[in-house]
C-alpha cells in the first residue's frame, strides 16, 4: 500500500468518458477487489466519485491488535468531518429472527457484519491511541453497505440504524453515498473532534506503513492457532454423543484433542454434581491440568486434579526413596488401593478421568477402581495413544469400556502431521492448515544439542517470540533444563513453561500431552532403543506450526521407516543458523 497522493477520476455515466475532477488519496491506488460480485468495488468507486479534495480512501485495511486480526473493507478519512469504517456484504443479504444471513438456498450462511465492523473500528481506534496519532480523538463511525440490495428508508434495527446502512439506492444517487457517510460520522461517530488535514496525512502515513504486527509467517501462525482452537472445541461433540455412557475408552493419535476432552469430561461430570478425579502420570501435564481447572468456577472444579502418585500421598501414603523404581511402580499403587479401602465414601469418587492412560501400569488400575464409590459401575473415562508408550510399561485399562476412536489431528499443520503420522500404526487425518515445510538439520547425535541451540537463536532472529519456542531432547537432558530444575524445582520449572515468556528446554518424556507453536527436536539418542520409534513419534508431534528436526537424518529415517523417509524428502534442509 503506498501513500502517494494520486488524481482520482470518474466516469460520465452517459458517454463513458473518464476525466480528472480532483485529488483524493487512494490507498492503494489500484485495489485488488475480491470476487464478491463487484460489491466492494461499487462502494469504492461511488465514494471516489463523491469525496472532496483532500480526503483519503482506503481499501482492505488489515489491522493486528495482539493476537486478533481485523480487516476494514473500505475506510474513509474525511477532513473536517472524521473517519468511517465500512463493512461491505455483496449478494443477497437479509435479517431473519434477529440474525444476519448472506446468500440463499443451500449457499445461505450466517454472518454478522455489524459485529465485524464494530470490532475493526474499535481496533483501529485503539491502535491509533497506542501510536499517539491525532486521528485517535477524531469522530469515528462504522457503517454497513449492501450494494446489491434496496433497503426501505424506514427500516432499522437497534444495532444498525438506517442512517448507518448504505444500500443500492445510495450508490445510484450521485452524492448520496458520501452524504450518508458524512451524516453517520457526525451523528454516530465516537470521538470529540473533526479530522483535520494533518490528521488525514498522519493516518495515511500510518496505514501506508502498516500497524505494528507480525511478519507473514507469524501471521499465518496466528491464523493456524485460531483454526486449531475452533477445531478442538468442536471435538466436544464426542462427549455429547456418549453423555449417558459411564465408561469410555477414547483412543486417539497425537494432537487429536484428547487432553481437551479429558478436561471437558471432568468438568461436565463435576457440574452434574459428581465427585470427580482427573489424573495423569507426567508432571508437566499434571501441572497443566491443575492450572486450567483452577480457572473454572468452584462448581465445575474436580475434587482431585493431578498426578496419580500424588493421590495416595495426599491420603497419607508412607514415603519411599525417589530413586527406587519399585516405590513408584508397585508400592505406591498398591498402597493407593489399601488406603481407598479405608476411606469413607465422602473421600471417594463418582467418576475418574485419566489422560495419557497408556502411561499407567497394570498394577495401577485395580487400585484406581477402588477409589470409586462404586468400583463396578462408577464413571471411568480413559484417554490414550498406544503410539506414545515411551515408558517401559505395558499396562492396559480395564477392558469393559466402550471404545471411541479419534482419527483426526487437530493440533499441527498438515506438513507436521504427515511426518509424525507416518510413525503411527493408525491412519491420521490432518485437519490443520497448510504451513511451512518441516526443517531438518542433519548432524550427528552427539552434536544435536549444540546445533539445536543454534537453531533456536536463528528462529528468534526470524521474529519468533521466545515463548513460542521449545527445545526438546530425546536423549540426555539439555543443560538448561537440568539447571532450572535443580535450582528452582519442578513446580517453578513447569510454571515458567506455562508463563510462555521464554524458550522452554525440556525432554520428550516429560512433554507428553503438551505442545508449543515451534518445536526444535534434538534427536540426541534414546535411552531405550526398543522404544525409539515411540520416542520419535511423540517428539515430532509436539509442534503446532513449525517443526525443526535436529539430528542424524539417516538414523531418524531408519527408525521411522519408508513412510518417514518419503515425508522428510519434502522437508527443508536447513543449516540451523541465522
Amino acid at each position: 500500500m503506498t501513500a502517494a497522493t494520486v488524481p482520482w477520476r470518474t466516469r460520465d455515466a452517459d458517454k463513458g468518458i473518464r476525466y480528472e475532477v480532483g485529488m483524493v488519496r487512494l490507498l492503494p491506488p489500484d485495489p485488488r477487489f475480491p470476487d464478491d460480485g463487484g460489491a466492494e468495488r461499487a462502494v469504492w468507486e461511488a465514494l471516489a466519485d463523491a469525496l472532496p479534495d483532500g480526503a483519503a480512501l482506503f481499501h482492505g485495511v488489515h489491522l493486528q491488535e495482539g493476537a486478533q486480526e481485523y480487516e476494514i473493507d473500505v475506510l474513509v478519512a474525511w477532513p473536517g468531518v472524521g473517519i468511517a469504517a465500512i463493512e461491505v456484504k455483496g449478494g443477497y443479504v437479509d435479517r431473519v429472527d434477529g440474525a444476519w444471513y448472506q446468500g440463499s438456498g443451500d449457499a445461505r450462511h450466517r454472518i454478522d457484519p455489524v459485529a465485524q465492523v464494530q470490532g475493526a473500528r474499535h481496533a483501529l481506534q485503539a491502535l491509533l491511541r497506542e501510536r499517539g496519532d491525532l486521528a485517535a480523538s477524531s469522530r469515528t463511525a462504522h457503517l454497513v453497505a449492501f450494494p446489491h440490495r434496496y433497503v426501505p428508508g424506514d427500516w432499522q434495527t437497534l444495532d444498525l440504524p438506517r442512517d448507518m446502512l448504505v444500500d443500492r439506492g445510495d450508490l445510484e444517487s450521485p452524492g448520496q453515498v458520501a452524504a450518508r457517510v458524512k451524516h453517520a460520522i457526525e451523528r454516530h461517530g465516537q470521538g470529540h473532534f473533526p479530522l483535520d488535514d494533518l490528521g488525514v496525512d498522519e493516518l495515511a502515513t500510518s496505514l501506508a506503513g502498516g500497524f505494528p504486527g507480525h511478519a507473514e509467517h507469524l501471521t499465518r501462525a496466528l491464523e493456524h492457532e485460531t483454526w486449531l482452537e475452533q477445531m478442538t472445541r468442536d471435538q466436544s461433540r464426542v462427549l455429547d454423543l456418549f453423555a449417558q455412557v459411564r465408561r469410555l475408552r477414547v483412543v486417539g493419535g497425537a494432537g487429536s484433542g484428547k487432553t481437551y476432552l479429558a478436561l471437558e469430561q471432568a468438568r461436565r461430570r463435576t457440574r452434574a454434581g459428581e465427585r470427580v478425579a482427573l489424573l495423569c502420570y507426567s508432571r508437566g501435564l499434571g501441572r497443566y491440568l491443575e492450572r486450567i481447572t483452577a480457572t473454572w468456577p468452584a462448581r465445575e472444579r474436580p475434587a482431585y486434579v493431578g498426578l496419580f502418585h500424588d493421590l495416595p500421598r495426599s491420603w497419607g501414603a508412607t514415603g519411599g526413596r525417589d530413586d527406587d523404581p519399585d516405590y513408584w511402580e508397585r508400592d505406591l499403587p498398591l498402597e493407593l488401593g489399601r488406603l481407598a479401602g479405608e476411606r469413607g465414601p465422602d473421600d471417594l469418587f463418582d467418576a475418574v478421568v485419566v489422560d495419557e492412560a497408556q502411561d499407567f501400569g497394570d498394577l495401577w488400575w485395580p487400585s484406581l477402581l477402588r477409589c470409586l464409590r462404586d468400583p463396578d459401575h462408577g464413571g471411568l473415562t480413559v484417554f490414550l495413544d498406544d503410539a506414545q508408550r515411551v515408558f517401559p510399561r505395558d499396562g492396559q485399562a480395564p477392558l469393559d469400556l466402550v471404545p471411541v476412536t479419534l482419527d483426526e489431528n487437530l493440533r499441527s499443520t498438515k506438513q507436521i502431521a504427515h511426518v509424525f503420522g507416518a510413525l503411527s500404526p493408525d491412519r491420521v487425518r490432518p485437519r490443520g492448515l497448510d504451513g511451512a515445510p518441516v526443517r531438518i538439520v542433519d548432524v550427528p547425535a552427539d552434536r544435536a544439542l549444540d546445533a539445536a541451540d543454534d537453531a533456536v537463536e536463528a528462529l528468534l532472529d526470524e521474529g519468533w517470540e521466545p515463548g513460542q519456542v521449545a527445545l526438546l531432547a530425546t536423549g540426555r537432558r539439555h543443560p538448561e533444563q537440568i539447571n532450572v530444575v535443580g535450582t528452582s524445582g519442578h513446580a517453578a520449572y513447569w510454571d515458567d513453561f506455562f508463563a510462555g515468556t521464554d524458550v522452554f528446554y525440556g525432554h520428550v518424556l516429560g512433554f507428553k500431552g503438551l505442545e508449543r507453536q515451534v518445536v526444535v527436536l534434538a534427536v540426541n539418542g534414546v535411552r531405550d532403543a526398543a522404544r525409539a520409534r515411540e520416542m520419535l513419534y511423540t517428539g515430532l508431534s509436539r509442534a503446532r506450526t513449525l517443526l525443526v528436526v535436529v539430528g542424524d537424518r539417516s538414523w531418524i529415517e531408519d527408525v521411522g521407516g519408508e513412510g518417514v523417509r518419503k515425508r522428510l524428502a519434502k522437508a527443508e534442509v536447513w543449516d540451523g543458523t541465522a
